[in-house]
């Protein structure tokens, strides 16, 4: 039986550990240690080759706006927000898409499709954080 993070029930330490990568400007993914094939952590097989034995990476968090949804209003419990983006963006230097927060962000004006983003940390109430880059 491969040994993997999940199978061991460490996803609290896996949590731990992500969020200590954000904060270094880092994601923290999986690479299939059958293919190589890169993936967030939260995938338990193998997109590529179906198996499930991993170890864990650090990639750059630094990548392009592919997608975002825009909060105007924020919901209840982000007041504090303001006016903020849900932000998809692509790593610049493997083929994973993630998620973040970035604060600011009123009209698509202010985030055109193309952006450059990078990870700046880790909020409990936010998730992970995110800032334009030039």
């Amino acid at each position: 039986m491969p040994d993997t993070k999940q199978e061991h029930g460490d996803s609290h330490g896996v949590r731990d550990k992500f969020i200590e990568s954000a904060i270094k400007g880092k994601i923290l993914a999986n690479q299939c240690t059958n293919c190589g094939q890169y993936m967030l952590e939260t995938v338990y097989f193998c997109e590529k080759c179906g198996k499930n034995s991993f170890k864990s990476v650090e990639l750059d968090g630094i990548g392009t706006v592919v997608t975002y949804t825009i909060l105007s209003v924020a919901p209840e419990g982000f007041e504090d927000a303001g006016s903020y983006a849900w932000v998809v963006f692509k790593l610049s230097d493997k083929p994973i898409r993630a998620s973040g927060f970035l604060s600011n962000i009123a009209t698509s004006a202010d985030l055109p499709l193309g952006s450059k983003v990078m990870v700046t940390g880790y909020d409990e109430k936010h998730g992970l954080l995110l800032k334009k880059s030039d």
